[in-house]
């Protein structure tokens, strides 16, 4: 899945498990900070931009680095250092990132069906075992279009609901546009 539907997987399902907005905001991060191996194809660009010999880094490292356990540790080990509710930051990033590999896992298929993109759990430090599913789903399919369609529409309805959104974690102020935004519309 893409990282603004991971985000929003975060927000939707772990976000009222804090209360601080700093330690929601760690929580959807690191829904979405498996994918920071996947930088590699910024470089891969830049090599093909400025004509230096060609580099795979993205298919090279992309799902090896930060997608298993080693790096939900990491993860949650940095959200404590960041956190106000330590223990509860850890539990949900740890969680979070959990999620984000089973998505991963659901739909993150490339263009044929038998481009299975599968997760090394416990990658980099060794390559098993390996995690597969062959009815993984086009990470461009309707399916993925479907869930991120769903997952902004429960996010405005909490909104709308609750007073504050996933905009709280930038501004508040703007977050009290957005929510009132919303609500005039419903109305």
């Amino acid at each position: 899945m893409n990282p603004i539907t991971h985000f929003l997987v975060g927000w939707v399902a772990l976000e009222r498990t804090v209360v601080a907005r700093r330690d929601k905001a760690l929580i959807c991060l690191a829904g979405v900070v498996p994918d920071l191996d996947g930088l590699g194809l910024l470089v891969d660009a830049a090599n093909r931009a400025l004509s230096r010999p060609e580099t795979n880094c993205y298919q090279d490292w992309h799902r090896l680095i930060a997608h298993g356990l080693p790096a939900a540790l990491a993860f949650a080990l940095l959200a404590v250092a960041l956190a106000r509710d330590r223990g509860r930051v850890a539990l949900f990033a740890f969680v979070a990132v959990h999620l984000h590999l089973l998505c991963d896992l659901l739909g993150s298929r490339g263009t044929t069906a038998e481009d299975i993109w599968p997760i090394w759990y416990l990658s980099p430090l060794t390559m098993s075992p390996v995690w597969s599913w062959s009815g993984q789903w086009p990470l461009v399919g309707w399916q993925n279009m479907l869930i991120s369609i769903a997952l902004i529409g429960l996010t405005c309805w909490r909104a709308m609901n609750h007073g504050y959104s996933l905009v709280s974690l930038f501004s508040t102020r703007a977050d009290r546009v957005f929510v009132e935004t919303l609500r005039r519309w419903r109305s």
